[in-house]
């Protein structure tokens, strides 16, 4: 029987207010998201309505590939068919070639790689590695942070909004002001394990560091015998126009985390990556740290198929093409509109669009999805709204997600003046 889309849609968010979260629920109504989602290929989603959306939000960066890359899908189909989960007590080719592709082509001498679900968990991992090769118990990150909702790195995850209710939180995580190195250096101290650091700060609303910051705290971190953690779960594997984002400042982190685009979309997948000395911890005891789904043959599968695809077909550089295409184009919206939108800025296809008023990103991102773009609002900085599309989105497509933009914000201005 065929489906009504009306019906079904209403269910589905009936059922999701009843058994996963309500105030979600009655978000997607009054936001006008009360539909399902359903499909999509490249830069585009389809709904149960069959409505199509550009996507320029790509599950907060993770579809760098865009949707159901061939490539990926077929890795994972094919992997399928052989071995989708092991026993744990025998290597597999998949985790393998994927480890030595990453270091093959990581900064530096990033030798080994533990792999696991998530970003969060990477980023637990690399905190614990720390501080078990240091044998110090403090990590320096920096405010405005964020690293994931578990509960390390929530620790080192600066808003208060989602710390306060779980403090006290980790003992011996500290907070710097991002960007500022001579704040940091007046915070290590002899017990001072690790400096965490997100290259550009993603949640955080699309913050690039000044271009002297990132190479003066890795002298920093060398002089004062203090390892050096680039978190760059979001900015990483080619978002920012390099496959990874350490790459624009010549330098190489000792610890680095990884995840949202490793797994090509299709499969979530986390890692972090060290320096063999650096691992040395890890690799005597392999039991010290571990994860049952982590690196498994399907989710490895799919990150080397999506890895490959990104070398092979210059995904980092159209990345950087197109960025700096998009960039071009959101600055010309933001002259047209400067009391609406107060600064674009960004690398690669990460991108940031700080407004003057809190509040009216929700306005714009309901106005724009009803128009068939999606984007989102950073985490930390709600007056932020991120373009994350696809390295797959053609030109096309951006001038019409510009179109769409433009539009909203001239109607969001409108509003203003009413008020």
């Amino acid at each position: 029987m065929e489906r009504d889309p009306d019906a079904f849609a209403d269910d589905i968010i009936a059922r999701y207010g009843r058994h996963i979260s309500s105030s979600m629920a009655r978000l997607y109504r009054f936001m006008g998201l009360a539909t399902v989602e359903w499909g999509g290929q490249g830069a585009v989603c389809t709904d149960v309505h069959g409505r199509e959306y550009l996507d320029f939000n790509g599950c907060n960066g993770t579809l760098f590939h865009g949707r159901r890359h061939p490539r990926v899908i077929a890795a994972v189909r094919e992997q399928l068919d052989r071995l989708t989960i092991t026993s744990r007590l025998f290597a597999h080719q998949p985790g393998v070639e994927l480890a030595t592709l990453l270091a093959e082509v990581s900064p530096g001498d990033l030798q080994y790689s533990f792999f696991c679900n998530s970003g969060a968990e990477a980023v637990e991992g690399a905190m614990k590695l720390a501080r078990v090769y240091t044998g110090r118990p403090e990590i320096i990150a920096a405010q405005n942070a964020f690293h994931g909702k578990t509960f390390g790195a929530l620790s080192a995850t600066a808003r208060e909004l989602f710390r306060a209710p779980f403090e006290p939180l980790l003992p011996g995580v500290r907070h710097v002001p991002y960007g500022d190195a001579g704040a940091l250096e007046a915070a290590i101290t002899d017990r001072t394990a690790a400096v965490l650091l997100e290259p550009v700060q993603g949640e955080g609303g699309v913050i690039v560091p000044p271009g002297d910051y990132l190479p003066a705290v890795r002298e920093l971190c060398d002089r004062r015998g203090v390892l050096l953690i680039l978190d760059e779960v979001q900015a990483g594997l080619g978002r920012t126009g390099r496959l990874f984002c350490s790459e624009h400042w010549g330098l190489a982190p000792d610890i680095v985390t990884l995840g949202k685009i490793l797994g090509g979309g299709v499969m979530p997948v986390g890692a972090f990556m060290a320096r063999a000395d650096v691992f040395r911890p890890f690799d005597e005891n392999p039991y010290i740290h571990s994860s049952t789904f982590g690196g498994n043959p399907l989710a490895s599968a799919a990150a080397l198929a999506a890895l490959q695809a990104t070398l092979e077909e210059g995904l980092a550089e159209q990345a950087a093409e197109k960025g700096a295409f998009l960039r071009a184009g959101l600055e010309q919206v933001r002259r047209d509109h400067p009391d609406v939108i107060r600064e674009v800025r960004g690398l690669g296809l990460m991108i940031g669009i700080e407004l003057h008023r809190e509040g009216l990103g929700g306005v714009i991102i309901a106005d724009i999805v009803a128009n068939g773009l999606l984007a989102i609002h950073s985490l930390a900085n709600e007056r932020v709204l991120r373009f994350l599309p696809p390295a797959v989105v053609t030109r096309e497509q951006m001038d019409r997600a510009l179109e769409i933009f433009a539009a909203a914000v001239a109607r969001a201005e409108a509003v203003l003046a009413d008020v």
